[in-house]
């Protein structure tokens, strides 16, 4: 969505990082070329001349130039305002003290709002809550069918006592029919909190109707229809790629129905993002949720803090640490620990599980997007062939369980059997094997306590401050001998002993995530992770979760 911004912006910081100093002219310029990015992208003038002005007045402030490096401070400041703009601080939603919540949905047609209705009852479901939906749009054409059928796949049951417009009447007729409603929404609305009072459900999701543009009837069905609920959540859902119009499509919501918050649907879209940007400042009401995709469980909480990251190609790690721990599971990866620490082998059928996970997080070049720095390598991200796991998968598949779990086992005959049953040829095979032979080496690796290969203080990795390049690095300790005491030299196995299982767990805990070390071993592993910077609520995974 925002790449184009995304790409203007890191040229701009980059061509300012190469200047020692950073003087009036130097910030005018980065200013014009933050305002033309902006400009381009769609966002709102209003929106852009409040941000810009922002930045030029901190910029020429004492933060700057006592800075010992202005133009970090510069990229700070920026990524400040943006945060700003998106609205400052998360927002979630305000559930009532007395069930149920009623959020009402709100927007234009063709903005999402039915399949967001079924998306918002899936994570509320995932959450422990028990939603029902109420189809209270009954003008666009079988508008109650679809709800249905997204209730459907999202598990969550649906309230339509009105069938709706289900003969496509979208003219304008002398009876009025094509613009009328097929029955009484607000009598459809209301009787939908009734019936989730008697039926015990904490939160109703209402899917009202919308217009082609924003009309007086839109307006007081909606307003109409908040009254009468008493609905404790507005939430206006706009499509992220409407552009300029959202101002005013924003205006128009927020004054006549009042809403709470906002919905971007359609963010996995390639348009130039604008309205992400507009609506918060426009409406003075937090944006709650990005849709993603098309999927039930292609929604997420919008965090401010992490879409600037995003669009200043800082990255959004905490994003993808929160949907690995959903993808991963816990019963897999403790017994990923025990064989780990048993010293047995990694095998196919272990590969399948971590395949089957990376699978359940959602799209590899939406994940390999949110690491730091990708907006460098989008050629290498858009000619990444995310069906390739689907060959690797076939392939494996098509071995047997015992080839799975002896992969040195794989003879001539047997590559060519399941090159044959995977539709791939026996190069593809070979070069399976091959990776998975150097994957395994990799465990036993870590199983000796040396890391990962390729991380500080590996061995053997230039570049990787491992002392690989030709360097000498820094001389291993000579063992002492044993002594000669049997007590003395029990003693002193016992504390080999433990030393490396300790070494062990350390490897454990960085290949696996099973919890951050402690404040005594972080002594004895010679880490001291108080003076890094990190992401803004990233200590709790550092705590093993208990912040």
């Amino acid at each position: 969505m925002f790449t184009s911004l995304s790409d203007r912006l890191t040229q701009t910081f980059r061509n300012l990082k190469r200047k020692g100093t950073v003087t009036e002219s130097d910030l005018n310029a980065t200013i014009r070329d933050i305002r033309m990015a902006l400009l381009d992208a769609d966002v709102a003038l209003p929106v852009v001349k409040e941000f810009t002005g922002r930045i030029r007045e901190r910029g020429l402030g004492a933060e700057v130039h006592q800075a010992l490096n202005p133009a970090q401070q510069i990229v700070k400041i920026v990524n400040e305002e943006l945060v700003s703009i998106l609205g400052g601080q998360t927002r979630r939603l305000n559930l009532a003290k007395t069930p149920p919540t009623v959020i009402m949905l709100a927007g234009l047609q063709g903005s999402g709002k039915t399949t967001f209705a079924g998306k918002l009852g899936k994570w509320l479901s995932d959450q422990g809550h028990t939603p029902l939906l109420v189809a209270a749009d009954l003008q666009r054409p079988n508008a109650v069918t679809q709800l249905e059928v997204v209730g459907e796949r999202a598990g969550v049951p649906v309230f339509a006592p009105e069938r709706g417009n289900i003969h496509g009447h979208d003219a304008s007729l002398e009876s009025g029919e094509g613009t009328r409603s097929f029955g009484d929404p607000v009598d459809v609305a209301v009787d939908g909190v009734e019936e989730a009072r008697r039926k015990s459900h904490d939160v109703v999701i209402i899917d009202t109707a919308g217009r082609l543009a924003v009309d007086v009837d839109l307006m007081r069905q909606a307003h109409d229809i908040r009254v009468e609920t008493s609905a404790h959540e507005v939430l206006f859902v706009i499509d992220a790629m409407i552009g300029q119009a959202a101002v005013d499509t924003a205006k128009a919501f927020a004054d006549g129905v009042g809403i709470t918050g906002s919905v971007l649907s359609k963010l996995d879209g390639d348009a130039r993002g604008g309205a992400a940007l507009s609506v918060a400042t426009v409406t003075g009401q937090p944006i709650l949720f990005a849709s993603t995709g098309e999927g039930v469980k292609d929604i997420e909480l919008f965090h401010p803090d992490r879409m600037a990251s995003r669009i200043l190609d800082m990255g959004d790690v905490l994003t993808l640490i929160e949907q690995a721990e959903k993808a991963f599971d816990q019963a897999q990866a403790r017994e990923m620990t025990r064989k780990f620490l048993a010293d047995e082998d990694f095998t196919f059928d272990d590969f399948l599980d971590q395949l089957s996970a990376i699978k359940r997080m959602g799209s590899l070049k939406q994940m390999l997007g949110m690491m730091p720095g990708m907006q460098g390598m989008k050629a290498q991200l858009d000619s990444l062939d995310e069906r390739e796991f689907d060959r690797v998968e076939a392939m494996v598949r098509s071995m047997t369980p015992f080839e799975r779990n002896h992969p040195k086992q794989i003879n001539g005959s047997r590559r060519a059997r399941i090159a044959r049953g995977s539709g791939v040829s026996t190069t593809e095979v070979n070069q399976l094997l091959e990776r998975f032979g150097d994957a395994q080496k990799m465990m036993r690796q870590l199983k000796k306590g040396g890391g990962m290969p390729g991380m500080p203080g590996m061995p053997g990795m230039p570049g990787m401050g491992g002392g690989g390049g030709g360097k000498k690095g820094k001389q291993p300790q000579r063992k002492k001998g044993k002594s000669g005491n049997p007590a003395k030299r029990a003693q002193q196995e016992r504390d080999a002993a433990a030393k490396e299982q300790a070494a062990r767990e350390r490897s454990l805990e960085s290949a696996f995530g099973g919890g951050a070390l402690g404040a005594g071993e972080q002594e004895e592993a010679g880490q001291d992770l108080s003076g890094l910077k990190l992401p803004k609520g990233f200590e709790k995974y550092l705590d093993g979760g208990k912040g």
